[in-house]
C-alpha cells in the first residue's frame, strides 16, 4: 500500500523545496507524490520555471501535505484560497502536514502552528517572530515536530524532513537506503543548527568578528566577559551592552554556540573520547557539555554519536 505525498506549489515557489523531498519519497518506492496548487496548471517558481501542478486531490486521499516556500510566501499569505486550503487539510487528523523553508510562514497565517514549535528559514526569523508571536519559533532548529505538524528550515533541510518521515512510516533501514541512493547524510537530528554559529554572530558592523574568530580558535580558554572586554578595549558593562545589542546573544551564550559546534564537529568526525572533546572544546567535563548541547541543539552528545553510527559509510566520508 503507498502512502500518498502531496506538494503544494504557487507563484513564486522555491523549486528545491518541492524537489528535494520528491527526491527521497520517490528514491524510497512507497509513496504516491503529486504537486498541486490551488489553481491547477502551469505554477511559475522563483527561478522562472513553472511546473505542472494537479488540482488538489480530496483529503480523504492524502497521506502527507508538504507545503513549499520561496518568494512568492508573503502574497500566498494574503491568498484566501491557499488559507481555506489549509485550514481544510488541519481539520483532518489523519493527515501529517509539513512545511520546507519559509513555508511554515503559510502554516503560521492559517493558525495550525499557534502555541507548537516551528522552524524557519534564519533570513525569514525576524518577520515571523514579528507576525506570529504567538508561535514558538525555533528559528536555529533543522526541523521540529508537534505530533503530525513538521516544519523545517531552509530548502535542503527538506530532504532532512522527508527522511524522517520516511524512517518513521516504513523505518530506520529503508532511510538510511534513501540517503545512501541520495548521497546525503542520514540523518541530520531535528535539533542540528541551520548555519555555522560564528556565522549566525556576524553583524554588518563586524565589530566583534576577529574577537570571536580568536575565541573559536582558543576554546580551552576561560573567555570571560572582563577578559573579552579587555581584548575589545572595552568596559565590562559597555561590552556586554554592545555585544548583546550587535549579535543578539550574551558574550557567554556566543562562546558557548562556538564549543558546541566544535565538539558537535569533533564526535561527528568518530573522535573516540568524550572526555578528551569536552576538554580540547573548553566544557572542562562531559556533564557540562551534555547539558550545554540539550540546550543549545535539544539533543544530548550521546544522540549525534548514534546518528552518526547509524548512517551509511558513504554519507560519513
Amino acid at each position: 500500500m503507498t502512502h500518498r505525498v502531496v506538494l503544494l506549489a504557487f507563484p513564486g515557489f522555491q523549486s528545491l523545496d518541492v524537489a528535494g523531498p520528491m527526491a527521497a519519497f520517490e528514491a524510497a518506492g512507497r509513496y504516491t507524490v503529486q504537486v498541486v496548487a490551488t489553481t491547477p496548471g502551469p505554477v511559475r517558481s522563483s527561478s522562472g520555471v513553472s511546473w505542472l501542478a494537479d488540482r488538489v486531490p480530496a483529503a480523504d486521499r492524502v497521506g502527507t501535505f508538504i507545503v513549499s516556500g520561496g518568494e512568492g510566501v508573503d502574497a500566498a499569505l494574503q491568498d484566501a484560497a491557499v488559507m481555506r486550503l489549509l485550514q481544510r487539510m488541519s481539520r483532518h487528523a489523519r493527515i501529517r502536514i509539513a512545511s520546507v523553508c519559509s513555508g511554515s510562514l503559510l502554516l503560521a497565517g492559517a493558525g495550525l502552528l499557534d502555541g507548537k514549535p516551528a522552524t524557519t528559514h534564519w533570513s525569514r526569523t525576524r518577520q515571523f517572530q514579528q507576525r506570529f508571536p504567538q508561535v514558538q519559533l525555533d528559528a536555529d532548529r533543522i526541523f521540529t515536530r508537534a505530533h503530525n505538524v513538521w516544519t523545517s528550515a531552509g530548502i535542503t533541510a527538506g530532504i532532512d524532513l522527508a527522511l524522517a518521515m520516511i524512517a518513521e512510516d516504513f523505518g530506520q533501514e529503508l532511510a538510511q537506503a534513501v540517503a545512501r541512493e541520495l548521497v546525503v547524510y542520514y540523518r541530520r537530528p531535528g535539533g542540528q543548527s541551520q548555519f555555522s554559529a560564528l556565522l549566525s554572530l556576524q553583524t554588518k558592523e563586524h565589530r566583534f568578528d576577529g574577537l570571536l574568530d580568536d575565541v573559536r580558535g582558543q576554546l580551552m580558554e576561560r573567555h570571560s566577559v572582563e577578559d573579552l572586554a579587555s581584548r575589545a578595549h572595552m568596559s565590562p558593562r559597555h561590552f556586554a551592552r554592545a555585544f548583546r545589542d550587535e549579535t543578539g546573544v550574551t558574550p557567554a551564550k556566543a562562546v558557548e554556540r562556538l564549543r558546541v559546534e566544535a565538539a558537535r564537529s569533533a564526535l561527528d568526525a568518530g573522535a573516540a573520547s568524550v572526555q578528551k572533546v569536552a576538554r580540547d572544546c573548553g566544557f572542562g567535563d562531559p556533564d557540562r557539555m551534555r547539558r550545554s548541547f540539550i540546550r543549545i541543539l535539544g539533543v544530548p552528545p550521546s544522540a549525534l554519536r548514534r546518528s552518526r553510527a547509524a548512517a551509511p559509510a558513504d554519507a560519513r566520508s
